[in-house]
């Protein structure tokens, strides 16, 4: 059993991530994991827990978050109508593909390889944040056929070894192909939940060594942080949200995606070792 000393530095930097994670992603309709992951590493690495797996560990329970925030926001944009389910359903084979090989090739890096990957890709999130119009398009309606084939496991597969949910990935996809951006976010959400479902269970058989992962860590998924983290989200979200709707939250998208970017090149830097 841990000392009281050694969990009461975790539980409080945790809850500051969860509070911090749920007031952005109300504030700027952002996923979670893309704060949770880097927030995660810097935690555990702070608490002495670096190790050749820790990324397999922030990815995991960023995962194991997103399933409770997805499905929680699926429903309450289902009641309002705004889900695409036609579109849901007809993606949601290939992106459970997609997020199983994902579990596979991530539960087979090291950490400094998966830095190097969630860098990279966050990166490129950024400058579309940064840098996206919503007028630019690839098309009028969703990919069918082939290109739907390639596309939607290509969505599971890079959201697994990111740790996030749908947002990121599917809601500028669903914007270049021309879904109004509430039907996008709505429907990105589900795309979260078959995303983090598979990825969360294909984590929970990871083997990580007992002697370097933080305390009550089942597979690669740390339960006080999912725990604590799903707590504040529920609280501070909705303040976020309020927050939103009394200011204009496009400046400060921009703002998230600057600060992004230093995040991403931060992460780069530490996954070549300077």
């Amino acid at each position: 059993m841990p000392e009281i000393s050694e969990l009461l530095p975790m539980v409080a930097l945790l809850t500051v991530i969860g509070a911090f994670a749920g007031v952005i992603a109300g504030l700027l309709g952002v996923g979670g994991g893309i704060i949770l992951v880097p927030a995660f590493y810097y935690a555990f690495s702070a608490l002495g827990y670096e190790s050749a797996q820790l990324m397999q560990i922030c990815l995991a329970t960023s995962l194991a978050t997103i399933t409770v925030t997805s499905l929680r926001s699926v429903h309450s944009h289902h009641k309002k109508g705004a889900v695409d389910w036609d579109i849901l359903r007809s993606w949601a084979i290939g992106i459970v593909l997609g997020a199983f090989v994902g579990v596979l090739v991530a539960s087979s890096l090291r950490s400094t390889v998966l830095q190097g990957i969630f860098g990279s890709l966050a990166t490129v999130v950024a400058i579309y944040m940064l840098f996206g119009r919503a007028d630019w398009r690839l098309g009028a309606m969703m990919p069918t056929g082939v290109l739907r084939a390639v596309l939607s496991p290509a969505v599971g597969f890079l959201s697994v070894l990111m740790g996030i949910g749908g947002g990121s990935f599917g809601v500028p996809l669903m914007s270049l192909y021309a879904s109004p951006i509430h039907r996008a976010v709505a429907t990105a959400a589900g795309f979260g939940v078959i995303i983090a479902v598979p990825g969360v269970a294909g984590f929970l058989l990871v083997d990580i060594d007992p002697a370097v992962r933080p305390p009550f860590t089942i597979g690669a998924v740390n339960i006080p942080a999912f725990l604590l983290v799903i707590a504040m989200t529920l609280i501070t979200a909705p303040w976020g949200v309020k927050l939103a709707h009394a200011m204009d939250p496009k400046p400060l998208k921009r703002v998230f995606g600057g600060f992004l970017v230093l995040v991403a090149l931060n992460m780069l830097r530490k996954a070549v070792g300077l």
